[in-house]
């Protein structure tokens, strides 16, 4: 699936990978280059995705 993503990514996609599994799992095919944005936060990612309000982001849209 990452290989995929890679290709995806060098055609003009942006992608993301969220999770510290996905992430390492990423780096250690050496594809890290190849994707958009990696980020570590599997699960504040997904509930962000779906909608949840975190209140240390709505203090920074307050500012």
């Amino acid at each position: 699936i990452a290989v995929a993503v890679a290709e995806a990514t060098d055609n003009g996609a942006t992608s993301i990978i969220g999770g510290g599994d996905s992430a390492a799992a990423v780096k250690n095919l050496g594809l890290e280059d190849r994707i958009s944005h990696i980020s570590t936060g599997g699960g504040a990612s997904l509930e962000f995705l779906e909608g949840k309000k975190f209140k240390c982001l709505e203090i920074l849209d307050e500012k």
